[in-house]
């Protein structure tokens, strides 16, 4: 058992979740030796002052309590009990530098390819502060999304235009039209949402970008909608960026596993808008508890790139995520990595209602600071998305009052609604 160590200022530290048939300890070694000195013979000019430079060590190590199942075939024995342990490794700044790219390559990626492991899961990562310098990191943030929403001292509260409701662009200006009405404070496109032949880009900023002006016109506040400007091409995502900024956008949906860092980078660059982050694909990462990688450590990589609105589901929601997960999420993305301004606005999503707004406001510290964003909840309300809006807004007056909803409800009969129909599955699609 080898405590951690204090970690340098000019070191990465990965914190890394093995299982193992053999030793874990000896694979830790193993990931620090293979993934920065190897452990060849020295080549002609290879100095051991050099690889002394540049050699991840383990910092820290810690036994934990054995498993019963392996994630992956390599060493399985059957009927076997998996030895697993955590390992603290620091990577010196001068092996891998400040590029995102290489730290994934080497530091994720490079290490979860070494034979020997049942599982590998990357559980922690911490930076040195040359990663503070190295990128430009929230643009607008938790306070430049309640500036521009013109929000305070309540949550934003938000909807989605789903693909599946198959509407044409007049027919998702009508919606926004009652959306706006009935005083939302956020609309985005959904991530499925890009350009699809049936209703692209151009034309649903053409339809949509009057009506949020003209409510702007009549109320003095600006509902933000975030265009869906995500394309495997930096370049047409830029053109689609400036298209939405030059008709008076404030902000746009990028799928981050879609555009990749590169993508996010060129375009953070020259970006008017706030950044809206869905992580379609994440699940993917992490959903074998074995492997992949936790949230926490996924998501550093996205703030220091520019995201300022990180989804990151919801109580009780309609997909596979555990509240426990969520509620990690949530402390993650708000948790400074160097200073307040690189936190992003947590973004409660996934079959959200008013019914989960108590346990959301009790498990994240009491907080308003989040953007609500329902789907069903909203639209598929029985009185209408403005009643769906109403209810919503509502059910987090009742909240951040100590009101209990159903009390609420007895004199706000679009909560009374919203309860009556989303109350039974407690999940809106």
């Amino acid at each position: 058992m080898l405590p951690a160590a204090s970690q340098p200022d000019d070191a990465i530290r990965l914190t890394y979740r093995i299982e193992t048939a053999g030793d874990p300890e000896r694979l830790a070694a193993k990931i620090a030796s293979d993934q920065s000195t190897g452990t060849f013979v020295a080549l002609p000019g290879e100095t051991p002052e050099l690889k002394a430079r540049v050699a991840a060590r383990v910092a820290g190590y810690r036994e934990l309590p054995p498993v019963a199942t392996a994630a992956w075939p390599d060493g399985a024995i059957a009927g076997a009990r998996y030895r697993a342990g955590e390992a603290d490794i620091d990577f010196p700044l001068d092996a891998i530098g400040t590029d995102l790219a290489a730290l994934m390559t080497i530091a994720v990626g490079g290490a979860s390819a070494i034979k020997g492991f049942s599982g590998f899961r990357v559980t922690g990562l911490r930076l040195p502060p040359a990663f503070a310098a190295a990128y430009p990191g929230p643009q607008f943030g938790v306070a430049g999304t309640r500036r521009l929403t013109g929000v305070q001292d309540r949550p934003v509260i938000g909807s989605i235009v789903k693909p599946a409701l198959g509407l044409r662009p007049h027919e998702t200006a009508a919606l926004v039209r009652d959306l706006v009405a009935a005083e939302v404070d956020f609309i985005k496109d959904d991530e499925k949402l890009m350009s699809p032949a049936y209703s692209p880009l151009a034309e649903r900023v053409a339809a949509i970008m009057p009506i949020i002006r003209d409510g702007e016109q009549k109320t003095g506040r600006k509902v933000m909608y975030a265009f869906n400007i995500s394309s495997d091409d930096p370049d047409q995502m830029l053109r689609n960026h400036d298209m939405v900024a030059d008709a008076g956008g404030n902000a746009a949906v990028i799928c981050l596993n879609a555009v990749g860092f590169g993508g996010l980078r060129f375009l953070r660059k020259r970006s008017r808008l706030a950044l809206h982050a869905h992580r379609a694909g994440w699940d993917a990462m992490t959903r074998h508890p074995s492997l992949g990688l936790d949230f926490s450590v996924y998501q550093q990589f996205w703030r220091l790139l520019g995201i300022d609105q990180f989804q990151i589901n919801g109580i009780r929601v309609k997909y596979w995520e555990p509240d426990d997960s969520f509620v990690r999420s949530f402390a993650a993305v708000t948790t400074p990595m160097f200073s307040p301004a690189d936190c992003c606005m947590p973004v409660v999503g996934s079959g959200q209602w008013g019914g989960q707004a108590p346990d959301t406001f009790a498990r994240t510290g009491r907080t308003t600071d989040l953007l609500y964003l329902c789907g069903g909840g909203i639209v598929s309300h029985p009185g209408g998305p403005a009643a769906g809006v109403k209810a919503v807004q509502q059910a987090w007056e009742a909240t951040v009052a100590g009101v209990d909803l159903d009390v609420y409800a007895r004199q706000h009969t679009e909560l009374a609604q919203s309860i009556a129909f989303f109350g039974a599955s407690d999940a809106a699609a």
